[in-house]
């Protein structure tokens, strides 16, 4: 779910009509059908009820309307609050982040921090949790965005780590197969289905395998060592499951998802930045739309997602 597409969305509901409302967003039709359709799947139902002439909201779509309203208002306000701030005209932001958050939250703290400030580069680092905290600890990196938990070694200089969201691992498969459980399913079940298990650099491959060995359960492996887009590929092609955050099924279709339960296995997402080394200003804007993008995808997954405390 992005924004394109809940602009769409709002603008057919508010509109009822597809073709005045490509018009008024200077978008082509069959496109706004297609981010419509894409919304539709991600939601799991129908948006509208389709008639000659005569588009209206489901129950679904009624649901989501007042949702959609609000995360495009905070938007907004994200991109005019960011645009107020002075002397962001050129620079750059160093910023390292795990592969899992590369294609989800950075993607759409992007996608608000550019039109905001397109002098502002970004170099991206991506990469595991333990190796960003040690290029951040180096003074290669601004800020970055870990999941890792454990404490710092002794002798580096302090981060400071600042939770933003706490994201539920699901279990994905592709769309063209037969869904694999209504709602969830636990790590018994898991342990029957293909998996395509990421490399062991992954901190999500540490997660899933002590969660196994605590249940003393074995997964039935298919492909092993792969990184997230291979993963992700893999599944689509029906070659197995995947246990994968949340916010990576952002923008993939051909995926669904269920709840992973018995154990429900968690990660807290940080973002951290030396507390030695003062922050550019280019830097503090960037960490702000990362907070609040971190909250507008909360909003929006609520019950696989939430913000921090």
């Amino acid at each position: 779910m992005n924004l394109e597409q809940l602009r769409g969305f709002v603008a057919v509901a508010e509109i009822g009509h597809f073709t005045r409302a490509a018009e008024m967003l200077h978008v082509a039709q069959p496109s706004l059908s297609r981010q419509i359709a894409t919304l539709e799947q991600e939601v799991g139902g129908e948006l509208f009820h389709r008639a000659r002439g005569n588009i209206t909201l489901t129950a679904a779509g009624e649901t989501l309307l007042p949702r959609a309203r609000r995360m495009l208002a905070d938007a907004d306000a994200i991109r005019v609050e960011m645009g107020e701030l002075a002397g962001l005209q050129r620079g750059r932001v160093r910023l390292g982040a795990t592969p899992t958050l590369c294609v989800g939250l950075v993607a759409e703290a992007m996608s608000a921090f550019h039109p905001a400030h397109p002098g502002i580069g970004l170099q991206l680092t991506e990469a595991g949790s333990r190796l960003l905290i040690e290029r951040l600890t180096a003074g290669e990196l601004d800020m970055a965005l870990i999941t890792l938990s454990e404490g710092l070694a002794a002798g580096e200089p302090a981060l400071v780590r600042t939770p933003l969201l706490t994201e539920e691992l699901v279990v994905v498969s592709a769309t063209s197969a037969p869904p694999i459980a209504d709602a969830a399913v636990d790590l018994a079940r898991l342990a029957t289905l293909p998996l395509v298990a990421f490399a062991e650099s992954y901190d999500l491959r540490a997660a899933t395998d002590a969660a196994f060995r605590a249940a003393g359960l074995a997964p039935t492996t298919v492909i092993e060592g792969a990184e997230m887009d291979a993963v992700l590929r893999f599944v689509e092609r029906g070659l197995g499951v995947a246990v994968v955050p949340a916010t990576v099924l952002l923008d993939r279709p051909n995926l669904r998802s269920v709840r992973l339960v018995e154990p429900q296995l968690t990660r807290t997402i940080s973002i951290a930045h030396r507390s030695d080394v003062h922050p550019s200003r280019a830097a503090a804007a960037m960490r702000e739309i990362i907070v609040a993008t971190a909250a507008v995808l909360a909003a929006a997954s609520p019950e696989t997602l939430r913000v921090a405390s």
